[in-house]
């Protein structure tokens, strides 16, 4: 007899909301704390509602991992409900302590959960939420499920272009100096996952066309290794930006689907308004 599975992420995954509703995921909202205190995206503010108190807070906002209590009573309700087990995508270990808590939280709660750290955010952490629930619809076992899942993590990549070094600077990413400096010299940075699921700067490049390039060339890389037919194009409030820039990279790569796809309001606070990115994973 198959398991009923309750499947979990985080706003990292930014779903759209069609999926979360056809699959019934349950979400746990990241917050952003503003002076007034703590904001739970996607439930207490819209994007649109974020990045206007973005742009007039005086004092920058911090991010945090959903509070451990709503963590629990979210295992508690799925336990009342009738699940058997819970399988819990959630974003980088080295970004957020969700991934940490969710163990503790189910045991606490007293119901059995695997819990997967994506190593990775945004729209790699839906294609794994698919696979996952497409193999639990063709009868697969939990363990098995997960040992899939975590296999796909390797073939998923993301890299963007910060807008501006700005609030980089005022989440303390970067120094003043750093900032100004790319001011003068119009530098951008691109930034990547890495294997670890950590992010690191991978190029200082003067002008957005050479970020792009180096973004695009990293693309190239990962279709000589595999088949990538999907490919989300990523942006902090910048969805004219990122159909702009699917005009080019269509006919680059007329074979891809391009989908502009928004990111975490998280994402946001750090890398800034503007921001651009492609993320996949390879066949």
């Amino acid at each position: 007899m198959n398991k009923k599975i309750a499947w979990i992420t985080d706003t990292a995954a930014l779903l759209p909301e069609r999926f979360i509703q056809e699959h019934s995921i349950h979400v746990l909202a990241l917050n952003i704390v503003f002076e007034e205190g703590a904001l739970r995206e996607t439930v207490d503010m819209t994007h649109d509602e974020f990045y206007d108190k973005l742009r007039n807070s005086p004092k920058h906002p911090k991010t945090s991992q959903p509070a451990f209590g709503e963590h629990v009573a979210l295992y508690e309700k799925l336990k009342d409900q009738g699940y058997d087990c819970a399988i819990a995508i959630h974003t980088s270990e080295q970004l957020s302590g969700t991934v940490l808590s969710a163990p503790m939280a189910a045991e606490q709660a007293g119901f059995k959960s695997y819990v997967i750290d994506a190593k990775i955010g945004s729209y790699p952490m839906q294609v794994m939420l698919a696979l996952g629930i497409e193999l639990e619809n063709q009868g697969h076992a939990p363990e098995v499920i997960v040992e899939k899942i975590e296999a796909m993590r390797g073939k998923a990549e993301l890299a963007f272009i910060p807008a501006s070094l700005e609030q980089l600077h005022k989440s303390g990413r970067v120094s003043g100096m750093a900032m100004f400096l790319s001011n003068l010299l119009n530098i951008k940075l691109v930034i990547e996952y890495n294997k670890e699921g950590g992010v690191e700067v991978t190029k200082k490049v003067r002008a957005d066309n050479r970020a792009k390039k180096a973004v695009i060339e990293k693309l190239e890389r990962a279709i000589l290794k595999s088949p990538v037919k999907e490919v989300a194009i990523i942006h902090c409030n910048n969805e004219a930006g990122a159909i702009e820039w699917k005009k080019e990279l269509l006919k680059a790569f007329p074979s891809i689907q391009f989908t502009p796809t928004p990111l975490s309001a998280c994402v946001g606070v750090h890398a800034g308004e503007g921001t651009l990115g492609l993320t996949w994973i390879r066949e």
